[in-house]
This record gives structure tokens, C-alpha cells and sequence, in this order.
């Protein structure tokens, strides 16, 4: 017989003389409030020595000892051959559950513990091993078990469950067969979110998964002519049309009547806007590059920050009668034609016009400080008034200018 190192110090400090076949008694000892992991130990000396064993045993301090029905035991004389018995480590009695870690008990009754369930009004008849598979899950933390959760049931005894039928089914049968299968008709995002509401997270990525791949590819095709029309059509002509940010690259929308139209960043490269009435228009830090303007309506327009360059903007009208002044503030021009334009009053404060070509342009009164006008054809333009403070002139044309500079217009 071997005896642990606290048995074998009890063993040699009893008299052998004392030590008689009725005094040796087998327990076992569980955790309080388990029923797994015992450990059979022998029984000598007093009830501290036993606690001193238990101590060893389960690497905890040992204050108590209870027997099978939550009774104290305060003496060593109480304790009966293969008693089984609970170790505290001073916390009440807790009555032991049973352990489904235990194959011989899970098979007892799981396989065998059929469970209807009443989920939003429709019944669902399974067993209890297929509700527990998913080991974190509210399903299983509900069933695993008995009664442990205190589950309304309805008249014929059936669990009841407040959530939608027809999203609750592909959830259970994921479960019966480990296969995702969703009948026509059931949105992905409800069973999606039924996964995520009952826990079962590894049912959730798959879904998620399933859901990106569903989605139709973005359409990054732009807006044509026929699409734009149909909802100009549809819009009060005191209602803005919001188009921001909206791809109409190379579409068509000559002579068309875009009043006070939101554009702010949208893509107008390479569009047809001849003729086009953008009386009001914002179109800030749009792309009109390579766009054609010509001969459009630009009254009071909003071109800040937008890029335009290489864009041809010949005979266009930037003059409004009510005094609204065109803003092309920090405007990227570089290579626009606009020769002819009427830009009286226009802000083109630091804007870009390297290489413009500006001939025969009217822009008295133009606010051009700090404008980047190099190498700009600016021949017969009208400069009257004009503030060039600050601007870049160098290899600018001033040929046949209808009226002379005057530094003052010019001083850095």
C-alpha cells in the first residue's frame, strides 16, 4: 500500500499497535459543488488531518467538510467507510450539479431528452445534444441543464423562445448537420442576426461571408445623358438635385438646364457642357478636366478648388446682372481656353492659369491676386481695375490691351 507524504507522516505518527483493519476507511472527495475530478483518499488521525489531505489533494485550504446532503461533519468519528464527501474552503454547502462532461451521464439522458421548442408560434421538435453543440452559446448555456434556466413553457410544455421562426430554422438546422442551407425566400441578414443574438459565432462569419459575396459589384459606370434627363424630368425646378460626388465622365449634357445643381466633387472629365446653363451651380473641387464649357451660362457659378484643367471654356458668361460674382477661387485652369469669356468681377485669387489662353477676355474688376498666370495669353483682354497683387506674370502676353496697367495693380 503507498501513502501519500501527509498519509504516510499520519501512518508513522499512530502506534501500530492501534491501527486495526476497522480503522482504515476509504472516501472520496469532490470540490464543494462538483461531481468531477474525486479523489479517493484514507482516513487516519483527526478531522484537521483529513483537511490537511484535502488541502494536498485539491490545492486548496480546506475548512470544511460536508456529506452528500449538505451536512457539516465535525467529527472524524462521523465518517463511514466509501463515504463521499464535499471539501470547502469555508463557503457553504452547494449542492453538486449533474456533469455533462461525463460521457456515462451525457449519453445518458442527451440523446434520448427530446425538446420541443415554441419559437415565435411555430414548433420545433429536436434533442438536447443538438441544442448544446455550439458549447458557448446561449442555446446551450439554456439546455445544457435541466431546468437550470427556468424556460417558460406553453400549454403542451414546449420551451418558449421570442424570436422569428422562419430566421430561428436555418439556425437549428446548422446545428442538426453542421451545413449552412437557407431556403429562397429567407433574408440573409435576419439569420445573420440570429446567429449573433444566440451566440453561435463561427455560423455568424459564415454567414457574413456568404453575404459579401452575394452582393452585386459596385457599379462605378458612369451617369448618361438618358439617366440624367429622366431625373432632371422628375425634379421641381425649385427643388435642388443633389448629384455629389456622382460619375457623369464623358457624358453628354449640352445645352441642358443645370441651375443651381449641387456637383460638388463629381466627376464631369471629358463632359459635353456646351451651351450648358450652370447659372448657380456648385461645382466645388469638381474634376471638369478636359471638359468642354464652351459658350455656357456660368453666372455666379462656385468652381473652388476645382480641377479643370485643360478644359475649354471659349465665349463663356461669368457676368451675373444682380452682381452674384463667379467664385473660381484656388482653381486648378492650367491650359483652359478661354478666349472671349465674359469674367467681369470674377475670384480667381490664387487660382492656376499657367499656360490659359485668355485672349479677348473681359475680366475688369477680376480679383487675380496671387493668381499663377504664367506664360498666359492675355491679349486684348480688359484689366480695368483689376487686382494682380501678387500675381505670377512672368512670360504672361499683354498685347493690345483695351486699357493700360497701372502698377498699382500690380505691386506685390
Amino acid at each position: 500500500m503507498f501513502y501519500s507524504n501527509v498519509e504516510f507522516k499520519q501512518y508513522k505518527q499512530t502506534p501500530k499497535s492501534h491501527i486495526t483493519p476497522s480503522d482504515m476507511r476509504r472516501v472520496t472527495l469532490f470540490v464543494n459543488g462538483t461531481s468531477h475530478n474525486g479523489k479517493v483518499v484514507a482516513v487516519y488521525g483527526t478531522l484537521a488531518d483529513l483537511l490537511s489531505v484535502a488541502s494536498t489533494k485539491f490545492g486548496i485550504k480546506a475548512a470544511n467538510i460536508y456529506n452528500g446532503k449538505g451536512g457539516l461533519i465535525d467529527d472524524i468519528a462521523l465518517i463511514r467507510d466509501d463515504d463521499v464527501l464535499y471539501i470547502s474552503d469555508g463557503d457553504s454547502f452547494v449542492d453538486p450539479p449533474n456533469n455533462p462532461d461525463s460521457p456515462h451521464e451525457f449519453h445518458s439522458w442527451a440523446h434520448t431528452d427530446w425538446i420541443t421548442l415554441n419559437v415565435g408560434g411555430r414548433r420545433f421538435t429536436t434533442t438536447r445534444s443538438t441544442l448544446v453543440k455550439e458549447p458557448e452559446s446561449m442555446l446551450a448555456h439554456m439546455f445544457r441543464d435541466k431546468d437550470v434556466w427556468g424556460n417558460k413553457q406553453d400549454e403542451q410544455g414546449a420551451y418558449l423562445i421570442d424570436r422569428s421562426p422562419d430566421y430561428f430554422e436555418p439556425i437549428l438546422n446548422y446545428l442538426r448537420h453542421g451545413q449552412l442551407i437557407i431556403n429562397d425566400g429567407i433574408n440573409l441578414l435576419g439569420v445573420l442576426e440570429e446567429a449573433r443574438f444566440f451566440g453561435i459565432e463561427r455560423l455568424a462569419e459564415q454567414l457574413e461571408g456568404v453575404i459579401k459575396n452575394s452582393q452585386p459589384p459596385e457599379d462605378h459606370s458612369p451617369i448618361s445623358r438618358k439617366e440624367f434627363v429622366r431625373f432632371l424630368l422628375a425634379t421641381p425646378t425649385k427643388s435642388e438635385l443633389r448629384c455629389q460626388g456622382l460619375n457623369f465622365s464623358g457624358a453628354d449634357l449640352s445645352r441642358l438646364d443645370l441651375r443651381y445643381i449641387n456637383f460638388k466633387m463629381a466627376n464631369l472629365s471629358r463632359c459635353n457642357l456646351t451651351h450648358a446653363n450652370l447659372c448657380g451651380t456648385n461645382l466645388e473641387r469638381a474634376d471638369l478636366s478636359n471638359a468642354n464649357l464652351d459658350g455656357a451660362n456660368l453666372q455666379g457659378v462656385k468652381m473652388l478648388c476645382t480641377n479643370a484643367e485643360g478644359a475649354s471654356l471659349k465665349g463663356c458668361n461669368f457676368e451675373d446682372p444682380a452682381g452674384l460674382k463667379a467664385n473660381l477661387e484656388g482653381a486648378n485652369l492650367k491650359g483652359v481656353e478661354m478666349e472671349g469669356s465674359q469674367m467681369t468681377g470674377i475670384n480667381l485669387r490664387v487660382a492656376t492659369l499657367k499656360n490659359a489662353k485668355l485672349k479677348n477676355c473681359n475680366l475688369r474688376g477680376a480679383t487675380l491676386a496671387g493668381t499663377d498666370l504664367e506664360n498666359c495669353d492675355l491679349s486684348g483682354c480688359d484689366l480695368q481695375e483689376a487686382n494682380l497683387r501678387g500675381s505670377n506674370v512672368k512670360g504672361a502676353i499683354f498685347e493690345e490691351m483695351l486699357t493700360p496697367l497701372h502698377m498699382s495693380q500690380s505691386v506685390r
